[in-house]
């Protein structure tokens, strides 16, 4: 018991004269927090001044930053459930947070009459389709001819396309529009169109040497103004006609080639190269929502809701409904995949001329 209560002692006598090992540590923590307070005051004031800070602007995984008070994206990346049923347990949407609640402006959609896939004998024309939800049609800006300044009001969806849309007010003449929301596009933005901006200059030599155009996301002008190498969607096809390529979520092309007249060449995303007018027209950006891709319905019902009707495989079917139908089991009776009509479904050439205007064939598996 001596000998234990000696050795104590001595521990407790070395303990007593050992420095502090996290004195420092703790002494500093104070001027820590004060840097890191600094920094969030720095960023705030930044982002009220609406001046870029690394510390906001880039928010995908729901990451505690400064708020903003409009954002062009989700909060997230993708918005899951607990997996309390079936039907959510697979489900995996991109979240519609940043999108305006209300409804649309009513002069700017019509009515959508539904067909359920028939043609005006009543015969079924395409298959699986019928039923869903109404809908009304979103009327889109895609000539994109009005010049001047416009502001972005706010971003909607549009149950009509994968993408976002965008309402517009014209600042001059007050006139409200939508167009297709190119990726990063937020309210209160703004956006012009230089599709006009030649027709009474075309002339004028001093005008033409003196012009300038702002390459920013959601401009739009013709292909001969834009740089080569741009990002580009919502693609014409003919001199001062509407945008008819690349409108789908998450789709881009880029220019690689442009002149003051002839034809320019766009890579669309099938890695298809393709000749377009230079004066057809061109909005700066990649079209918004690109994450749709890797949505999950999660259950049968939801793609009812779309409008989507059951699709019944061929060999499940009779012989005098299907080439794959009849027989004995799982048998195609030796016969390649096909159509119910007899139209080869992998390999077959569909394309009875070529296109003239394709540079460089999209590559084929």
């Amino acid at each position: 018991m001596l000998r234990l209560g000696r050795i104590i002692q001595i521990a407790s006598q070395q303990s007593r004269s050992r420095p502090p090992m996290r004195t420092q540590s703790i002494k500093s923590l104070p001027s820590l927090i004060s840097r890191f307070s600094q920094i969030r005051l720095n960023s705030t004031t930044s982002s009220n001044n609406k001046a870029p800070s690394f510390l906001t602007g880039f928010n995908t995984q729901g990451n505690a930053i400064t708020h903003q008070d409009a954002s062009g994206m989700p909060s997230k990346q993708f918005q899951t459930k607990k997996p309390t049923t079936p039907g959510q347990r697979w489900l995996k949407r991109v979240p519609r947070d940043h999108l305006y609640k209300g409804k649309a402006v009513r002069r700017l959609t019509v009515e959508k009459r539904s067909t359920g896939g028939r043609n005006n004998h009543g015969r079924i024309t395409v298959r699986h389709r019928g039923g869903g939800h109404k809908r009304r049609i979103r009327l889109l800006d895609w000539h994109r001819q009005e010049p001047g300044l416009q502001t972005v009001q706010r971003l909607e969806y549009d149950p009509g396309r994968t993408a976002w849309i965008a309402l517009l007010r014209h600042d001059t003449t007050a006139k409200l529009s939508y167009i297709l929301a190119p990726q990063g596009l937020k309210a209160g933005d703004q956006v012009r169109s230089f599709n006009n901006n030649n027709k009474d200059d075309d002339d004028s030599s001093s005008h033409h040497i003196t012009r300038t155009v702002a390459i920013d996301v959601g401009n739009c002008m013709p292909l001969s103004m834009i740089p080569v190498g741009t990002i580009i969607h919502n693609v014409g096809l003919k001199r001062r006609g509407p945008g008819v390529m690349a409108r789908a979520a998450g789709t881009y092309a880029q220019l690689i080639q442009t002149a003051e007249t002839g034809y320019a060449q766009v890579r669309l995303s099938s890695g298809e190269v393709r000749r377009v007018p230079v004066q057809a027209c061109a909005t700066i950006g990649a079209v918004s929502n690109p994450d749709h891709q890797h949505e999950m319905l999660g259950k049968a019902g939801r793609a009812r809701w779309l409008g989507v009707r059951p699709t019944v495989r061929g060999m499940a079917m009779n012989a005098s409904d299907h080439p794959h139908g009849g027989g004995r089991g799982k048998s195609k009776g030796n016969k390649d995949p096909r159509s119910p009509w007899g139209v080869l479904a992998k390999g077959g050439k569909t394309r009875k001329s070529p296109n003239p205007f394709v540079v460089k064939p999209r590559p084929r598996r």
